[in-house]
């Protein structure tokens, strides 16, 4: 799914109706925000995948958590497409749109290699030097989620989507790649695991 020939919400025939819920917020926020009247002014859509870093609460550090207790498996099938984007590559992003006047309108903030959720797990397992990873039924995130005050959309919704007009822009990313990507992050998150343990935090 890229900017120009993407389906927001994609084609899931069989989604629950209350996954219809973000859909419909993201179209109502884009719809506003390009109707209002600013004269003069650039406007651009961010349609950001999950940012990963390896800071306290994020969501690098949830999916950490899971590989390190031996829960890191596939979820549900594995086949659902996972999109994500390093940190860093993000805050570069958003640099890159601001000096650049000539675009404007929707933009995808992505790596341009998403993949499957149990390739992306088995990278982050192996990344973590763990051999490890039990997998979780559908029923066993729903369970999951309700206690966590969340949706398994966030989890088993497929999204394959690439940011064309950052590739053809010439954008450059650090860590287009999950694989070099989750071994950089798990080496960040262990240095600042150290530097939190040494001060007591």
């Amino acid at each position: 799914m890229d900017e120009q020939t993407g389906e927001i919400g994609g084609n899931e025939p069989n989604a629950p109706a209350k996954w219809r819920f973000s859909i419909d917020v993201a179209t109502s926020w884009e719809t506003t925000f390009f109707d209002s009247v600013t004269p003069n002014t650039r406007k651009i859509a961010l349609r950001s995948a999950v940012v990963m870093s390896p800071d306290r609460g994020g969501i690098f550090e949830k999916l950490l958590r899971l590989v390190r207790f031996g829960l890191g498996g596939t979820s549900a099938s594995g086949m659902q497409f996972v999109s994500w984007i390093y940190d860093a590559d993000f805050l570069g992003s958003i640099d890159y749109l601001i000096a650049r006047d000539e675009i404007d309108g929707v933009v995808n903030i992505a790596s341009p290699n998403p993949l499957r959720n149990r390739e992306f797990m088995k990278a982050l397992r192996e990344a973590w030097g763990s051999r490890i990873g039990l997998p979780a039924a559908s029923w066993m995130l729903e369970i999951a989620t309700f206690f966590l005050r969340s949706e398994t959309e966030l989890v088993l919704k497929s999204r394959r989507v690439i940011p064309s007009r950052l590739v053809e822009a010439g954008f450059q990313f650090q860590f287009p790649e999950w694989e070099s990507a989750a071994q950089h992050l798990v080496r960040r998150w262990r240095a600042t695991d150290q530097r939190y343990l040494a001060t007591g935090n």
